[in-house]
């Protein structure tokens, strides 16, 4: 298993920084995420299906992925001379609640309707909604950054907390969600998010060669995001953890080898890309 995580690490990582990077004539980073939200709503409602009610699978992985290419400035301004960009979410949103309650109607008094929307909706907002969030942040001033800070503090996270946890962890963090977690690989995912979000803070002595570099980012508050970072993430990872336990499901696919699926990859991130999201959001601009 460790095997694995790692050869699919080496060749996904790449990839998923390249497309933060680059964003010209393609957007790649949307594309990315796209691809992933794909995926991810895929999962997310198969993964229901097998205990539960089966959503409108269509519906819900048609609406997911408009809100993540709304959160697109450039997409959004294709549409912007007929409709308000900003308000394009919250539509989104409304329609999403009720399209799916309106189909509901067809099926008479069927006890599932409202299951079926209610797990629809879920996986809108959960992959869909969350993970637009990311793509917005990447159109930001020095959105670039702002999510390589996100993923690389995640990433160093989860990595900290597998590791330290797998060799010395005892105490269990959550054992009737994860029994694999614990306490001390938790302190030491929050420890790795904050090392490496130093990486990202300017150098006070005014080499500024690096290009991971916020400006904006002290040290204060490059300690207090790493944490918040962390925190988030591994609330994120439990909460899929969560969701898949009630669905009697060991990972939500099979796409990413060690790892999962895709949504078992993306379930600290989207948390973390929250956090990191409305920081900026805030604090920045």
């Amino acid at each position: 298993m460790l095997k694995q995580r790692i050869i699919t690490t080496i060749i996904g990582l790449p990839i998923l920084i390249a497309a933060v990077w680059f964003d010209q004539p393609v957007h790649w980073f949307t594309a990315f995420i796209a691809l992933c939200g794909l995926f991810a709503a895929i999962e997310f409602y198969r993964m229901i299906a097998r205990v539960s009610v089966t959503p409108l699978l269509y519906f819900g992985i048609v609406w997911s992925l408009l809100f993540i290419l709304s959160a697109d400035i450039s997409i959004s301004n294709i549409v912007s001379p007929y409709f308000d960009v900003t308000k394009i979410p919250l539509l989104l949103l409304v329609l999403a609640i009720i399209l799916p309650l309106i189909w509901g109607l067809r099926r008479g008094g069927n006890k599932e309707s409202t299951s079926r929307w209610a797990w629809t909706l879920a996986g809108i907002l959960y992959v869909g909604g969350l993970l637009s969030l990311l793509v917005s942040l990447r159109g930001m001033d020095n959105g670039r950054n702002w999510v390589l800070f996100t993923l690389l503090t995640t990433f160093a996270s989860d990595t900290s907390a597998f590791l330290v946890g797998r060799k010395w962890g005892r105490r269990k963090l959550a054992p009737s969600i994860s029994p694999g977690k614990t306490w001390e690989g938790a302190v030491a995912g929050v420890f790795g998010a904050i090392i490496l979000s130093l990486v990202f803070v300017p150098d006070q002595f005014g080499n500024s060669s690096n290009p991971l570099f916020i400006s904006t980012l002290s040290y204060y508050s490059a300690v207090l995001l790493g944490l918040s970072v962390s925190i988030f993430g591994q609330l994120g990872d439990l909460v899929e953890s969560l969701i898949k336990r009630n669905m009697n499901a060991k990972d939500s696919g099979w796409l990413l080898p060690g790892h999962g699926g895709i949504l078992d990859r993306m379930d600290s991130i989207v948390f973390a890309g929250v956090v990191v999201y409305y920081f900026v959001v805030w604090a920045i601009q």
